[in-house]
């Protein structure tokens, strides 16, 4: 009897062992795998305007004060992050919080974008505590800036010249919009098919 319990513990421990080198291989492998993903940015989709050529000008009624105008060169030397953005979104709404962050940190000014009715989106401004940013309505803005989808963002210097602009998901998509504009590349996609290059 006690022959077949010292056999059953070597047995245990034998496999106990065994089990601790495969965690290891496997933490390895994931170690190497990681290394091997490209960072991924805001997926610029759509049709509008490209990188590099100057936004539109828009003057536009703000649902939460005076009258915004969207493109052109700014006075205070300031880019502007346009964030498009729903009512019924639940993953703009949750990125509403990274979103002013971002721009303190940056020293961005930030214009909400949307399209709909009033109504909805005064609501919308209560229940998130959005009453002091620019808040437009205006189907015309998306359809230039080539906005199918949201979240969506677009970053324009203090030119008026679009920079970075994509779908934006979660707070490392909004970043790699500024990293993209201080690389001098497109997207974070392009900055990392010019390094692969080299």
């Amino acid at each position: 009897m006690e022959q077949m319990l010292l056999i059953s513990n070597i047995l245990l421990w034998l496999l106990v062992i065994g089990l601790s080198v495969a965690v290891l291989l496997l933490a390895r492998q994931v170690g190497v795998l990681h290394e091997r993903i490209t960072p991924v940015g805001a997926l610029m989709i759509g049709k509008g305007l490209r990188v590099g050529e100057t936004s539109p000008n828009f003057r536009l009624a703000n649902l939460n004060g005076p009258e915004v105008t969207i493109g052109g060169a700014r006075a205070d030397g300031r880019g502007t992050l346009l964030f498009f953005l729903s009512p019924t979104c639940p993953v703009c709404a949750s990125l509403l919080p990274t979103l002013l962050t971002l721009v303190k940190q940056e020293d961005l000014a930030l214009v909400l974008a949307s399209d709909g009715t009033v109504e909805e989106h005064t609501s919308f401004i209560a229940r998130k505590g959005l009453a002091d940013l620019p808040y437009v309505l205006s189907t015309e803005l998306g359809v230039r800036f080539g906005v199918s989808k949201l979240p969506y963002a677009a970053l324009i210097d203090s030119d008026g010249v679009l920079r970075a602009h994509g779908l934006v998901n979660n707070r490392e998509h909004l970043e790699s919009l500024i990293e993209a504009e201080q690389e001098g590349v497109a997207s974070i996609q392009d900055f990392v098919k010019r390094e692969s290059a080299k």
